[in-house]
């Protein structure tokens, strides 16, 4: 397993390929369709967005509530396609990374590449799994929208597997072209 720290993502991404194991250390960002909406609208205006997307991590989750002291409850991914008509733009602005699960679009892997960004697949159904590697968590904007709100989470140790690298590479599309073999 590799071990990533967020802060040297873009350093290292020429360095990953699909089907990499990784273990991520840092901050992320939580977003979901409802919150790309707005950070969408503010873009569009001009405004400053609630975090800096130079650099950043995106986590498509909706964490549910704490309980027993812990930063967040279960912390599982969603479905990634459902981002995909703002993702180009975002990377094109400096984002660094996405972590969410299932496949993405052609347009998608080719901002990936033209940005040197890197999607992460994370286990899906495993949200009490994911949840243990949240230290701190702090809900930073859209606070209406609950638990799709956007949230800084500290990670520790966050499994992901690369699922699509800055260099074209892509477990889907990748697997499935080896099993037809």
């Amino acid at each position: 397993m590799i071990e990533i720290a967020v802060n040297d993502l873009k350093k290292f991404a020429p360095e990953l390929h699909a089907g990499d194991r990784i273990a991520l250390t840092g901050t992320v960002y939580t977003a979901r369709d409802a919150a790309h909406k707005r950070i969408f609208e503010l873009l569009d205006r001009g405004e400053a967005l609630p975090f800096e997307l130079n650099g950043a991590v995106i986590y498509y989750t909706g964490p549910t509530p704490a309980k027993d002291g812990r930063p967040v409850g279960s912390c599982g991914p969603t479905t990634s396609g459902r981002m995909d008509k703002f993702t180009p733009r975002l990377l094109d602005l400096g984002l660094a990374g996405i972590i969410g699960k299932g496949e993405r679009n052609d347009a998608v892997a080719q901002a990936l590449c033209r940005n040197g960004a890197v999607y992460f697949s994370a286990v899906g159904g495993a949200g009490a799994l994911m949840a243990k590697h949240v230290t701190a968590a702090e809900e930073i904007a859209f606070h209406d929208l609950g638990c799709e709100s956007i949230k800084r989470l500290t990670v520790e140790h966050l499994p992901l597997t690369v699922a699509v690298d800055c260099s074209g590479g892509d477990i889907f599309r990748d697997g499935r072209a080896k099993y037809a073999r």
